[in-house]
């Protein structure tokens, strides 16, 4: 999952970055919010953590330009204000939840995966998509009952693939949503993770359920032969046998 954090405290940002960090999370920190607005206009994110407190914005008026400009990406507002008029009118920009400061870190993690979960119409942390079933919380991925064994970053994809069932997914999202930006390798070591992905799944019987949209990206489909973009699957012939996948 890939957060902005928006915070014009860089100690406060600092320590909590490093809490999404160790809970698996992706993030992406800007002080300022109207670089912030940029950001979710350019950036597909999964959902935003907000101060209200800004030094060139109030988070009000963020909110406000963003649902403004039709940005539906979820807003988890985390703010050292605790009266209940700042709440009201945060909720009523179209802000999605509401902590104050200090915070639990355990209940912030669980209510980011919520407000994600909601966003993308799933009411559970266990994702189903026909017999495979993904666990948000635990990090893990069964077929029919039967635990299947993933790397990091392939179940980082699968979960991508998943919470965004039915859209097409880019290589460069998939970088993105797994290396943040940060020393990222070349684009075609997504082909590699997807194909080891695609013959994990097959092997278990959890059948074709990545395709792909040529020359777009990827596709999570529940029902086999429903897209007629799909091209055929990639295999490991396709890749620069040069490329390693790491873990």
């Amino acid at each position: 999952m890939r957060i902005l954090l928006v915070d014009s405290d860089q100690t406060a940002a600092a320590t909590l970055s490093q809490t999404l960090r160790t809970a698996s999370f992706t993030v992406d920190h800007t002080p300022s919010g109207e670089e912030a607005i940029e950001m979710l206009r350019h950036y597909d994110y999964d959902v935003v953590v907000l101060e209200l407190m800004l030094n060139d914005l109030e988070g009000y008026e963020v909110i406000r330009r963003v649902r403004t400009a039709r940005i539906t990406t979820p807003i988890l507002v985390l703010s050292a204000l605790l009266r209940p008029q700042a709440k009201i009118r945060a909720f009523s920009m179209g802000a999605d939840d509401y902590m104050t400061k200090p915070y639990d870190a355990g209940e912030l993690v669980a209510r980011l995966q919520a407000v994600m979960r909601r966003s993308r119409g799933f009411a559970e942390p266990k994702l189903r998509v026909g017999n495979l079933e993904l666990d948000l919380n635990g990090k893990n991925v069964t077929v029919d009952g039967a635990p299947l064994h993933l790397t990091g970053k392939e179940y980082a994809i699968l979960e991508l693939l998943v919470i965004r069932k039915g859209s097409v997914l880019t290589k460069d999202a998939f970088l993105n949503h797994l290396y943040g930006g940060i020393d990222e390798p070349e684009m075609k070591i997504i082909d590699v993770f997807i194909c080891k992905l695609r013959r994990k799944l097959q092997n278990v019987g959890a059948g074709n359920l990545i395709a792909t949209v040529w020359g777009r990206g990827y596709i999570l489909r529940e029902n086999e032969g429903s897209e007629p973009l799909l091209a055929p699957d990639v295999t490991l012939e396709n890749t620069s046998p040069a490329i390693a996948a790491p873990v």
